[in-house]
């Protein structure tokens, strides 16, 4: 039988990290490629994106079991706070070509959508229910084990 490691218990802060997409400068305008599995570490099964996000509200709010995201802004500019059930960082998104890559495991927030903000969200897996786990006390109980380390 197949053992299967819970990403929660394994992701930390390092493993997520800021993606510098290439940008193709043209006097026409600019133009930047992401392929999966080249500039990202793994193949793109999902892409949607997040916009008219009202004034002082949140999204995300949830960690993904196995599915890792690479979120930009690429229109405006938001925050990204994660947190890996030990420590909490805050990413400033506002270039159309930087993303930051969350982890399975990783509770992401996005928060302080500047007015017109467009954050792209692309995705390893195809969109599954059961991968989120929306309950921050739920979250902390599957991440109990780092926490627990002497």
């Amino acid at each position: 039988m197949k053992e299967t490691i819970d990403s929660h218990a394994t992701s930390s802060l390092n493993d997520c990290r800021l993606i510098t997409l290439n940008k193709h400068h043209h006097e026409n305008g600019n133009l930047t490629v992401v392929e999966g599995n080249n500039e990202l570490p793994f193949d793109i099964k999902r892409i949607f994106y997040i916009y008219d996000v009202p004034g002082g509200i949140e999204r995300g709010g949830h960690s993904h079991k196995d599915c890792t995201n690479l979120l930009v802004a690429v229109s405006g500019s938001c925050s990204i706070t994660i947190n890996d059930g030990v420590d909490t960082m805050t990413y400033n998104l506002n270039r159309s070509n930087v993303g930051l890559l969350v982890a399975p495991g990783i509770w992401n927030t996005l928060h302080n959508f500047s007015s017109g903000s467009v954050v792209l969200a692309i995705s390893s897996h195809k969109y599954d229910q059961d991968d989120y786990v929306c309950d921050f006390d739920d979250f902390l109980q599957r991440t109990a084990p780092k926490r627990n380390k002497d």
